[in-house]
């Protein structure tokens, strides 16, 4: 339902501030968006890079699962889990999102000369399947948090662009309307009681005329 307005000059003028306001922040917005949407383009496409290399990592390191399987002591997989996710804070296109730094992992838990060589390539390649795993989960984040922002962006663009500039032409179309109705209308009544006022003069004036004797026979 829409809001009722008041037919008044200041109600007039408050809808046309509101329209200067919306015509000028929308470009704003417009130009938010557009911003945004190469951003989310940009990240989607680093996302799928990423996650790419990790499965191609993960096929790897498959060669090396059923051997390292055999070799009981060896917790290879779990020397090669992040010790810690190192992330910065950066400012894209208005929205504060976290950026992947690096990984740190831990010590091998196993003797380095005493095991095959081929472990050691196994661990390099299950720890850079795991870097490249912590850093897509950080972009999926970021890709998430900016597409959320583009959503809330298309949508007031849409309020301003489909709703509230269309509206508040409206009002101001309307309101001119009536004012321009009530201005004939009050035209029109004194112009009425113009004439009523100099029709009231004429028959003072016929009454104050002395009256004409009749002639005599």
């Amino acid at each position: 339902m829409a809001k009722k307005i008041k037919y008044t000059r200041p109600e007039l003028k408050r809808q046309r501030d509101l329209l200067t306001r919306f015509e000028r922040y929308l470009p704003t917005l417009k130009l938010k968006q557009q911003q945004l949407q190469l951003t989310v383009r940009d990240v989607r496409k680093e996302l799928r890079q990423a996650e790419d290399e990790a499965r191609r990592a993960e096929a790897r390191f498959n060669a090396y699962r059923r051997v390292l399987a055999d070799r009981a002591g060896l917790d290879v997989e779990g020397a090669a889990e992040p010790d810690e996710v190192r992330t910065s804070t950066a400012n894209v296109a208005g929205i504060r999102v976290p950026v992947f730094e690096d990984v740190t992992f831990r010590a091998p838990i196993y003797s380095l000369f005493a095991t095959p060589a081929w472990v050691d390539q196994a661990l390099a390649d299950l720890r850079h399947r795991n870097r490249l795993r912590a850093q897509a989960e950080v972009l999926r984040d970021q890709y998430e948090r900016l597409r959320r922002e583009l959503t809330k962006i298309m949508q007031r663009v849409n309020l301003f662009e489909k709703v509230k500039i269309p509206e508040t032409r409206d009002n101001i179309r309307r309101i001119r309307i009536q004012l321009g109705d009530a201005m004939t209308a009050a035209v029109c009544r004194a112009k009425i009681a113009k004439e009523k006022l100099a029709g009231s003069d004429s028959l003072l004036e016929a009454a104050a005329r002395p009256r004409q004797e009749a002639p005599t026979a």
